[in-house]
């Protein structure tokens, strides 16, 4: 596997926290699983959001030609959107993860270490968290189209608290459908960016080489003996990481789905399950399915009966068309193809 740092790239820090807010919460969540399939076309991406409460989650279609700004401070990236995508939104406010036409998935998990502040970008155009996954899948196809904007460092990230008062530390998982991918790594103002070739698991904490590092060790130890089985994001990346090296491999999208269904669950927490130790960890809430090769975008809430999805083919992306949303809270009894139960709506408003 091949890794590329990203040497002196930068991001500013979030807008300072709520007066009210008196501390960070963090929590050890998320967990993201790629499955290539035997053709080596078939590629999909699946991860489990994690979190101590349940976090409304909404479905947004958007089309092309779109104009959208990255804030609402002076001076901030603007963008009219070259493709059309489906945004997984939380709180109807942000953009957790999506996937557009092109087959581009860009996944946002939590990483505690994350720092985001350096006083030499301040006075780079401002750009939201909220809108940060969105202003990258809308205007790239690929992999190293993404990797190419971040090097430009010509954005200053920033965001607001959620939950409570909880800071959005994220790393990102980005995937394309020839299977390059990248995980991004902020460090002190630092952005790392690590590069390889269907790249298999990502989860949280600690630092993507290090988690590789514990990988190895696991790897020499034989997965067929023995895997760690806590829910702490190394053990969930660790055994992840095995069984999607060690399960079939098929060209059928159903089945693959069917694989990749099993090993998210396998390292998904167990909802309402909680440690008196360990405060921060969290269950997992829902899980999703990006099947970058046939466009279908599938959701599961883990206390629905059903799995649900959209196909972008069916989608009017054409510049003019509406956006369009799912309302995942009327959502229980949804099974198969939902693209038809979509609505026209107005865009969300983002958490600036």
């Amino acid at each position: 596997m091949k890794f590329v740092d990203v040497k002196h790239f930068t991001l500013c820090a979030f807008a300072a926290l709520a007066a009210t807010v008196g501390s960070h919460q963090e929590a050890d969540a998320c967990s993201r699983i790629l499955y290539v399939g035997s053709d080596n076309a078939l590629r999909i991406v699946g991860r489990s959001l994690d979190w101590k409460t349940p976090i409304p989650t909404n479905l947004y279609v958007y089309p092309r030609g779109m104009h959208k700004v990255g804030n609402n401070l002076p001076g901030s990236v603007e963008w009219t959107s070259k493709y059309g995508a489906v945004y997984a939104v939380g709180y109807d406010g942000g953009v957790t993860e999506g996937m557009n036409e092109k087959g581009l998935v860009i996944n946002g998990l939590f990483c505690k270490g994350t720092v985001y502040e350096n006083e030499s970008t301040s006075n780079r155009p401002p750009m939201s968290l909220a809108v940060f996954v969105a202003w990258l899948l809308d205007n790239n196809a690929t992999t190293p189209e993404v990797v190419e904007v971040l090097r430009k460092q010509d954005f200053n990230i920033s965001g607001s608290t959620f939950d409570g008062g909880t800071v959005s530390a994220l790393h990102w998982g980005i995937t394309d459908a020839e299977g390059r991918c990248a995980v991004l790594e902020f460090d002190h103002g630092k952005v790392k960016i690590y590069e390889g070739q269907d790249m298999p698991a990502m989860t949280n904490d600690p630092s993507f080489p290090e988690m590789n590092a514990i990988n190895d060790y696991w790897q020499k130890v034989g997965g067929s003996n023995m895997l760690p089985g806590t829910v702490k994001s190394p053990d969930r990346f660790v055994r992840g990481a095995y069984f999607d090296e060690h399960v079939a491999k098929t060209d059928d999208a159903d089945l693959g789905l069917a694989i990749i269904r099993s090993i998210l669950g396998n390292i998904s927490v167990p909802y309402l399950y909680t440690v008196e130790s360990e405060p921060n960890v969290s269950s997992t809430q829902w899980r999703s399915y990006a099947n970058l090769r046939d466009g279908l975008y599938y959701f599961d809430i883990v206390t629905n009966p059903g799995i649900f999805y959209i196909d972008l083919n069916k989608c009017d992306l054409r510049p003019g068309a509406p956006v369009m949303k799912l309302d995942t809270s009327v959502s229980r009894n949804y099974i198969g193809d939902v693209t038809g139960k979509l609505v026209k709506s107005t865009p969300f408003q983002p958490m600036y």
